[in-house]
This record gives structure tokens, C-alpha cells and sequence, in this order.
């Protein structure tokens, strides 16, 4: 009989989080494959838990998950955790988990904390449905991409940010989404977290007289009254500035608009040849 691989949610920021169930099988397990084992060390030390540790993290999964899983097969117990919350979601141990299914071993989830269902659960948004959109691009013509993919719909979406660029990133929200509600979840669980509300606008000149710190999660509700129409020529000019390429620009304005390819692409030439 093989093992199982037990993946644990710990902790993202308060260790009384943790649930009496992951307590145990982090007991249990033969091993625990940890993001980083010097962080894990400082959870399992308060809870008096002695398992073996090993690393398994971005840049050594690829070569650590076989050796895993082999454990697995030949009898072993394994718990995958991450940093803080669950394993996988914006974390290592997609490659783990993909390979252990792909062999036939039993995956078993432990689940837990999460800083994104925390934020979303106070942030008195509709919660039917919602988009999770992971870490916004730090790159400014990624995120406008992506920010464009949200426009014109009524929709809660979810993202991480960094501290040090969430004015950045409200103000391209702002530019591209309009001045739309956004709930920002600071250091969640810990000794100062802070929950942040407001319209674009307003959160602009209140973050920007501010030094934020920590993680940082934010939640997002898209307006389809929010969207004006394009004025073609601006919205080139806009793309083309941010550093989209001529045909990226037109293809994306054209979906905009509902103009012919053939002729935004035109005005994108025009308008790229005098910037």
C-alpha cells in the first residue's frame, strides 16, 4: 500500500488559525515538504511538532517532486505546505500534486486559512461569483492587457499586489476601469491588519500620503456603467505609449469599438509614426 500526500493550509499570518486536523497529520506524516523550512520551523516549534523537513519550492520542484512522490509509493506519508495558506494557490506545489494524480497516488486536502477568501468574506461584495486573478503584472503593458480583459462587465475579481505598488496599480485601475469600489485586505490575520475601502479616486489620495507594508490582497468590482465610449484615436495613443505593439493595439481597440481590424490598424500606423 502507498502513501498519501496530505496538502496542508497553514497559517497566514495568526498560528491559531491552524486546525486541529492539520496539527495532526503534520504529526503523523513521515516527511513535510515545505516552501521554505526555515519559516515552516517557526510553526511546527510552537506546536511542538518534531516531522522531518525538506524543501519544495519554486526553483526545486521540478527535480524534488519524483524523489516525493517515490516516498509516497513505497509507503511514506508526505504533508505539502507553503509559507502561509494553502499550497498551489499562488504557491508552490502545482508540479508536486499534477505529478502525484498523474501516478495514481491519493491526494488528500487539509484546508484552512487563505488571505483571498479572508478578504473576500468582509468585503461586502456580491460573492456568487467571482474571478481569482493572482498577482497583478508588475509590468505596465501586462496590466493594462489584463485590466482590459475585466472592462465593460459587473464582476468581483480578486488579486495580490505588492505594498509598493498598489498606488500604481489603483491608478490604472483607475485610468482603465473607472472609479470603481475597491476593498484592500493589509497583513491579514496579523498584529496590523487593516481592511481599506473605498472608490479608485479616493484611495489614491489616501494611499499615496501613506507608506503601506505587507501583503497585501485586493478586491475588485467592475462597473459595465463605468465604461465610456473609446474615442479611437486617444485609446491608440494610450496603448501605444504603454508599450503595446501596433498590432496588439489595434486588435484590442478594434474589440473595443467593433471597427474593422483593417482600419484601426491603419490609424495605429499614423499614430505610431508621430509619437
Amino acid at each position: 500500500m502507498g502513501g498519501t500526500l496530505f496538502v496542508v493550509a497553514t497559517p497566514i499570518g495568526n498560528l491559531e488559525d491552524i486546525t486541529l486536523r492539520a496539527i495532526r497529520v503534520l504529526k503523523e506524516v513521515s516527511l513535510i515538504a515545505a516552501e521554505d523550512t526555515r519559516h515552516t520551523k517557526k510553526l511546527l516549534a510552537h506546536y511542538s511538532i518534531g516531522t522531518p523537513l525538506t524543501s519544495c519550492f519554486e526553483h526545486n520542484e521540478m527535480a524534488k517532486a519524483p524523489m516525493l512522490i517515490a516516498r509516497i509509493e513505497e509507503g511514506a506519508d508526505v504533508a505539502l505546505v507553503s509559507d502561509a495558506g494553502t499550497p498551489g494557490i499562488s504557491d508552490p506545489g502545482y508540479r508536486l500534486i499534477k505529478l502525484a494524480v498523474e501516478r495514481g497516488v491519493e491526494v488528500v486536502s487539509i484546508p484552512g486559512p487563505s488571505a483571498l477568501v479572508s478578504v473576500l468574506s468582509v468585503s461586502g461584495l456580491p460573492l456568487d461569483e467571482f474571478t481569482y486573478k493572482g498577482f497583478l503584472p508588475a509590468n505596465p503593458t501586462r496590466l493594462r492587457k489584463l485590466l482590459l480583459s475585466m472592462r465593460g462587465m459587473e464582476h468581483t475579481f480578486v488579486v495580490f499586489e505588492s505594498a509598493r505598488r498598489v498606488v500604481a496599480a489603483l491608478k490604472a485601475i483607475d485610468e482603465v476601469l473607472g472609479d470603481i469600489e475597491v476593498i484592500i485586505g493589509r497583513e491579514m490575520t496579523k498584529m496590523h491588519e487593516e481592511i481599506i475601502r473605498g472608490r479608485t479616486g479616493e484611495l489614491i489620495k489616501e494611499l499615496s500620503a501613506r507608506t503601506l507594508k505587507g501583503e497585501i490582497t485586493m478586491v475588485l468590482r467592475t462597473e459595465s456603467a463605468q465604461v465610456t465610449p473609446v474615442c479611437v484615436d486617444d485609446e491608440l495613443e494610450a496603448l501605444l505609449r504603454s508599450g503595446f505593439a501596433i498590432k496588439d493595439a489595434a486588435r484590442t481597440v478594434a474589440a473595443e469599438t467593433g471597427l474593422p481590424k483593417s482600419e484601426v490598424y491603419k490609424k495605429a500606423l499614423a499614430i505610431k509614426a508621430r509619437l
